[in-house]
């Protein structure tokens, strides 16, 4: 006897129809969400600030003297640029002399800055008085320019001692810093653009210190903070 013989046929089953399972589709009358006819628009009270800020964030600092005594906050930087000024005549960072002859002074620029806050609003003006450095000649304006910088690893290390000991940390920023450098060579540049001496516009500065934009303006700085330190 073979094995088919031996067992029973299996029982057909016939595959039941969707239909008659489930049953017809019932139509279900879920109603449509009820939507609202007003028109979005930003709440009126956040109108002005975003303004404002736009309108800020759109002035763009000033790129030359005129452009500066023709802007919208003239006299914020007039006042920038006196007190630049003033910064300049309390270090006697030049001396008014007459022109020598076969020498070229080098030009200066005025640099303006609007420093603003954490929030984005103007906090300060900062009018900068640069010399044309890139006009310097090596062997008549300047000889070395190297200057040093921290270390990474020697602010962890000072850091570390500090907390061994519990000593406090101040920080500490000195104001137009590169004005206290002095100079080793003779440089002459030309007067301050909207700030030349009365009957005196032939006459150029003498520099007698360090002053933003010289090619030797950090190794000066350095020179004369490190004197100051170890004295």
């Amino acid at each position: 006897e073979t094995l088919e013989e031996i067992l029973p046929e299996p029982p057909i089953t016939s595959i039941p129809d969707p239909e008659t399972v489930d049953g017809p589709d019932i139509p279900l009358n879920t109603p449509e969400p009820r939507r609202s006819g007003r028109i979005p628009r930003q709440p009126e009270r956040y109108l002005g600030v975003s303004l404002k800020t736009d309108s800020e964030d759109l002035v763009e600092d000033p790129t030359s003297y005129d452009e500066a005594v023709t802007d919208i906050d003239a006299d914020m930087w007039q006042q920038a640029m006196k007190s630049e000024l003033d910064s300049m005549y309390s270090n006697q960072v030049w001396e008014l002399v007459n022109a020598p002859e076969g020498i070229k002074p080098i030009g200066c620029k005025w640099i303006y800055k609007r420093k603003r806050g954490v929030d984005g609003k103007v906090e300060t003006f900062k009018a900068r008085l640069v010399a044309k450095g890139y006009t310097q000649k090596e062997g008549i304006d300047y000889e070395e320019t190297f200057s040093p910088v921290a270390m990474l690893k020697s602010i962890r290390i000072l850091l570390a001692i500090a907390c061994h000991y519990d000593y406090e940390i101040w920080q500490m920023d000195v104001k137009t810093a590169f004005l206290n450098g002095s100079l080793d060579e003779c440089i002459y540049m030309m007067q301050p653009e909207g700030f030349v001496a009365s009957s005196q516009e032939n006459m150029v500065c003498k520099l007698k210190k360090s002053i933003y934009g010289l090619k030797q303006a950090s190794r000066a700085w350095n020179i004369k903070f490190d004197q100051a330190v170890k004295s």
